[in-house]
Order: C-alpha cells, then sequence, then structure tokens
C-alpha cells in the first residue's frame, strides 16, 4: 500500500501547479483543480451461516479496497459553479463460502474476484439564485456481476439560505450472471438475468441555528427482475437441495432523519435514525451516534456507535426448515431476523503545513470499526483516507 500511497501522491504533483495559479481566484474561468481523496481499507469477516451452503458453513472473507475520486471546478460565464467528479475503485476479495459452490473448496476460480467500479458526475450550482443541477454515471465489473448507474438531480435552498430541499433520481441496470451450485447444474455454459433498481430520494436540511441542524430524508426503491443469487443452496426438510428463489419484485421504503449539534468549538453531536420497511415483510430500525472531539487544532478523534436491528423476511428458513409448499425460499442469514452492533473510532490530523513535506496534502485519517451481529457473524475494518487539495 506503501507504494501506492506514494504514485497518488506524485500523481496529484500534476495538478499542483495549476492549482496554485488559481489559489487566490475564487472563480475559475478554466478547469481547476479542487480536491482528491484516497481511500484504502481492509475487511475481515467470520461467521457460519454461508447461504451458498444452505445457511451453515464458514462465511470468511477478506476485501482489499482502494479508490481515489479527483474534482475539479469551473465557473461559466453566468458564474454558475460547475463541479466535475471522477472516482475509480478495485477490490480484491476472497471468500471460503464462494469457493463452496462447487463443494470442494479447492482454491478454485470462484474463491476469489476482483471488482472494478468507475463513476463520473457533475453538478451546476447558481449561487444567486440558491439552485443545484446534478447528474451522474456509474459502473461495476467483477465475473459474476456487472451494473450501470445514472442519475439526475435538483435542489434549492430557501431564501434565507437556511434550508434546502434535495430531490434525485436513481437507476441500476444489471446483470446476473447465472452460476448454479455444481449438483444443480444442467449444461457448461452460464446465462445471464437482468436486475434493474429505481430510486426516489428526497430529502430537506434546515439550520435551526449556529449550534443546531437537522436533516430529514426519505427514499423509494422499486426493484424488478431476477432477484435471488444462483449460487444460493436452499435445502428442504426432506433433504433436497434447490437454488434460492425469491420474488421478482420489492418495493423499498427507508425514512431517516440527520441531526447535528455543536458543543462549543471542540465537540460536534452527529446522530442518526432510520426506519426502514418492504413487501418481502422486512422491517430495521437503525440509530448511530459519532462525536468528533477536537483534542488540538490540527487533530481530533471520532468515536462512533451504530444498532441496528431488523425482522426477517416472510421468504427466509433457516437450513432444512422449508418445505416443498413454499412458493418462494431463502436461507440467507441477511435476510434473517437480527440484531447487529457496530463501533469504532476514527483520527484526523490536518497539519497547517501538510503532510509527508506535502503543504496541499492536508488530511489523513484512519477510522478502525469492529461489528457483530446476534446470529453470529463478526467483522472489522481498518481504513485510511488521504485528501489532497
Amino acid at each position: 500500500m506503501k507504494k501506492l500511497i506514494i504514485s497518488v501522491i506524485a500523481l496529484l504533483g500534476i495538478f499542483n501547479a495549476k492549482a496554485q495559479e488559481n489559489r487566490n481566484n475564487e472563480q475559475p474561468k478554466k478547469l481547476t483543480f479542487e480536491e482528491a481523496n484516497l481511500v484504502s481499507s481492509y475487511y475481515k469477516q467470520d461467521g457460519n451461516n454461508s447461504a451458498v451452503t444452505g445457511g451453515t458453513g464458514t462465511e470468511k472473507l477478506t476485501d482489499i479496497s482502494n479508490a481515489i475520486d479527483v474534482t475539479m471546478v469551473k465557473y461559466d460565464k453566468k458564474d454558475r459553479k460547475n463541479k466535475f467528479g471522477f472516482s475509480v475503485g478495485i477490490d480484491h476479495y476472497t471468500s471460503a463460502s464462494s469457493d463452496m459452490i462447487d463443494l470442494k473448496a479447492n482454491s478454485s476460480a470462484s474463491r476469489s474476484d476482483n471488482r472494478i467500479y468507475p463513476a463520473l458526475t457533475w453538478s451546476r450550482e447558481n449561487e444567486a439564485k440558491g439552485t443545484t443541477l446534478m447528474a451522474g454515471v456509474a459502473t461495476s465489473f467483477e465475473y459474476d456481476y456487472q451494473s450501470y448507474g445514472a442519475n439526475i438531480g435538483f435542489s434549492q435552498k430557501t431564501a434565507n439560505r437556511m434550508g434546502e430541499f434535495t430531490a434525485k433520481f436513481q437507476a441500476y441496470l444489471d446483470q446476473v450472471k447465472l452460476i448454479a451450485p455444481i449438483e444443480l447444474r444442467t449444461n457448461e455454459g452460464y446465462g445471464t438475468s437482468g436486475r434493474n433498481t429505481f430510486a426516489l430520494s428526497l430529502a430537506y436540511s434546515q439550520i435551526i441555528n449556529q449550534n443546531f441542524q437537522i436533516e430529514i430524508l426519505g427514499d423509494a426503491v422499486q426493484q424488478t427482475g431476477y432477484l435471488s443469487l444462483p449460487f444460493h443452496r436452499v435445502y428442504f426438510n426432506d433433504n433436497s437441495v434447490h437454488q434460492e428463489t425469491l420474488p421478482d419484485k420489492r418495493f423499498k421504503i427507508p425514512i431517516g432523519l440527520r441531526a447535528n449539534y455543536f458543543l462549543g468549538d471542540k465537540i460536534i453531536l452527529r446522530a442518526y435514525y432510520r426506519y426502514y420497511t418492504d413487501d418481502w415483510g422486512l422491517k430495521s430500525n437503525t440509530f448511530s451516534l459519532e462525536t468528533p472531539v477536537k483534542i488540538s487544532p490540527f487533530v481530533s478523534v471520532s468515536p462512533f456507535y451504530r444498532y441496528y436491528s431488523q425482522t426477517a423476511t416472510k421468504y427466509f428458513a433457516p437450513y432444512q426448515q422449508h418445505t416443498a409448499f413454499d412458493d418462494f425460499y431463502t436461507s440467507n442469514y441477511d435476510l434473517s431476523k437480527f440484531d447487529s452492533h457496530f463501533y469504532g473510532a476514527g483520527i484526523r490530523i490536518s497539519p497547517k503545513n501538510g503532510l509527508f513535506g506535502v503543504e496541499r496534502l492536508n488530511m489523513l485519517e484512519i477510522r478502525y470499526g469492529h461489528y457483530t451481529k446476534s446470529v453470529g457473524m463478526k467483522s472489522d475494518i481498518i481504513s485510511l483516507n488521504l485528501r489532497f487539495r
């Protein structure tokens, strides 16, 4: 990872010269570098409820992720602020449960994979009118799944600039490679099936006073197409094995509330609550709290905690609990009833004169989190974020 960080710092240095030219120009008419972020993370999990083997068996998985995003700014002739963003991420994961698609667990092709996910974004802010238009495209590629997404959006600030309404529409058109468990395959080739997701997101944020801000969020999400995963096994009570089978439609409604409260100059309380329901019978509640504390003008720490609780979908049953009378069936414990806890902390360093002798490399953040599920799964994640501006 050290070589990657050094390479990215060198790459970002290319933008530095032009950025310096516009440092004192608040409204650059030429395309100007604004900010770049490099994020690297390592994730590890374990458990004993793998959906690949019917709700029982190892869930060991590791994932190494590296992503970079770059933001450029340009003011047009009407003094509207245009932002252009480009990001690309690369994940490499190994999964013991995926290796059991062929029941051999001998480092088959399904044991590990890479995912690449580039994205382009654009926004145009009319600061005089308080309006912003936005749009973006994204894609994601891995061996058995391809996704193509696009979004458009609009926001409007209130006359006093204390509130802002945002509406965003997103669409994802995906293709799933139909890799069945080895004992259920009827031919050597793999077909594909489509999965489409359409989401309308609405949000309203309000500055109550100089210390208190809130945001109300709501979404309506419609999914259609092949919503199962073809390599998930389900064992019936007669010991027969089947592919996971779920309805081809799912409608989701999450509603959330976010609140930030500033306790003086050194402590911020960031609270979030979300209620979720869908027509598969799953309901959930999420509550999280993060409290950034400024230790010095250049160093802050951010302990955090998130509690999550959900009911099971009406299509879930554990290993060998489904019967031949069931039209739909899954033993994926992500769709079971469980509670989870996620907690950890981050440290952010923003030295006045930059990091590693680079003035514009102005922020380093390291975060660690530990996650546990009441059904036995646990995981750890550590991430590093470098910001250049």
